[in-house]
């Protein structure tokens, strides 16, 4: 829905208003959106997408077997819901997991919200079974391992949507957002922001594919709410735009396979094991990450071509495999401190030695200071799911200290779980998280430029579906109450 009158020419150029202009439809978007419309249901919202709905996202690996690089963009990255409709679509439900945002907020404010938010789930569709909540024993069991091997076990219940599911809790809510009034831009693209005299204006849009006329978007209220594929373009308008940031932490790691055997306790227990630790030599924060029992590695796009590894988890359709990402944090100040960039530049490495494809090691082989080759990954026990994966050499690529956190980290786990650190654990490389610029904001998202905010991950507050989720709730709070 637009204003009346709303409709102008400048210049040639169509301009349009509106309450509120979301940019991007991932989770913290669709939830600015959705609670707006609950405090009040007629707020002229419009949500920018550069890809599609989520009922027309459709990999094209599921029949070719093969990466055949999608353009304009990776639909399994980029449209409604973001990466987070082709993921494993767990949901955290503890304020100690997703990022720093309890930091921002409080963490009772921050596990009032989780609460909150995992009723909306509810309501469209999710599962109603939460992982992790039984086994108090068995959990206290896997707590003592860990401590032995000097790791956190931290306590998170989790509710798991399915890739499959999720797809389709998304699309209902999609659907209701279009019901509402609330108007999508799909294949749409932010080229800029326009901020006069610290106070955001509009934001100027063309289509993603095709060659046509510019058109500027005049809101109200501007949240950008890009999510970790628009976390780049967000620091080049902070540069643009003098938007007040700060470099954040960047996470370099590898996605691990193992057979389901050797994961079965903690699968069972726990369905994810989220551990942090600390090892030697160099101290920095290492951690377990999207653990996805009988899943499958996948594959993701990024701009300029660039591969990285995920890993996907369905309610129906399971594996013989478990997959879970090992992330290595490091942070940069002085004289560098571009994150991303470091992080691009590692992924880029990595993609080179494997001709643009993801590449895959086994853990012995590590050990042995050898590459694997591909009819090695014949011979072993672990079956490789990414079935375009190249063998290659990961420690050819990842720098000295975050290889050598991921190695110690591993042989820790091998205390918790007997057999995580088989001479046959495959690695696949890299995954890489572009969140790490952190947005300066208050606790009501305000940034330094008036009626600008920041949302989940693209800002650095957030990791993961949930939190994303919360922080889309509180925006639509913010608002609907200065609104009143």
């Amino acid at each position: 829905m637009i204003h009346k009158n709303s409709l102008k020419l400048y210049g040639g150029v169509i301009i349009l208003k509106y309450d509120v202009i979301i940019v991007g439809a991932g989770p913290s978007g669709i939830f600015t959106a959705l609670e707006l419309l609950r405090q009040k249901e007629n707020t002229k919202i419009l949500m920018i997408e550069k890809g599609r709905s989520i009922d027309k996202r459709h990999c094209p690996k599921e029949e070719t077997k093969v990466c055949v690089n999608c353009k304009p963009y990776c639909h399994i990255t980029t449209g409604f819901s973001g990466a987070g409709a082709f993921s494993d679509g767990k949901l955290s439900l503890s304020y100690e997991v997703g990022g720093e945002l309890p930091k921002l907020i409080s963490s009772m404010k921050a596990q009032e919200y989780i609460e909150y938010t995992d009723k909306i789930y509810l309501e469209f569709g999710a599962d109603i079974k939460v992982e992790g909540l039984e086994n108090n024993e068995e959990i206290k069991d896997i707590r003592r391992k860990a401590i032995e091997a000097g790791l956190k076990l931290v306590d998170c219940p989790i509710r798991h949507l399915g890739t499959e599911k999720a797809q389709e809790i998304y699309f209902k809510i999609q659907n209701h957002l279009l019901d509402a009034g609330v108007e999508i831009l799909f294949n749409t693209v932010v080229k800029d922001l326009f901020i006069e005299e610290g106070e955001a204006k509009a934001v100027k849009v063309a289509n993603s594919s095709k060659k046509e006329d510019e058109k500027i978007l005049y809101g109200e209220k501007i949240v950008i709410a890009a999510g970790r594929k628009g976390a780049d373009w967000l620091k080049d308008m902070c540069i643009k735009h003098e938007i007040d940031h700060t470099a954040g932490t960047v996470d370099i790691g590898v996605r691990v396979e193992v057979r389901n055997e050797i994961m079965e306790r903690v699968n069972d227990v726990l369905y994810e094991s989220k551990l942090i630790g600390y090892p030697e030599p160099f101290r920095n924060k290492v951690r377990t990450f999207c653990q996805n029992p009988g899943g499958f590695v996948s594959q993701e796009n990024y701009d300029n071509d660039l591969a990285i590894v995920n890993g996907h988890s369905y309610k129906e359709k399971k594996s013989q495999n478990t997959n879970l990402a090992i992330l290595s944090s490091h942070n940069f100040s002085e004289p560098f401190n571009q994150p991303i960039e470091y992080g691009k530049k590692v992924a880029e490495l990595v993609n080179m030695l494997g001709n643009g494809k993801i590449l895959v090691q086994r853990y012995g082989d590590i050990l042995d200071g050898k590459r694997t080759w591909q009819h090695e990954l014949e011979q072993t026990n672990v079956k490789y799911t990414l079935p375009d994966a190249v063998a290659g050499d990961l420690t050819s690529a990842i720098p000295y200290r975050p290889m050598m956190n991921i190695i110690n980290f591993i042989m820790a786990m091998n205390t918790v779980v007997p057999g995580f650190a088989s001479r046959e654990t495959l690695l696949y490389g890299p995954e890489i998280k572009f969140y790490s610029n952190k947005i300066n904001m208050d606790e009501k998202f305000k940034t330094n430029i008036k009626n600008l905010h920041c949302l989940g991950d693209a800002s650095g507050w957030t990791r993961g579906l949930m939190m994303a989720s919360v922080m889309g709730v509180l925006m639509g709070r913010v608002i609907g109450e200065e609104n009143k």
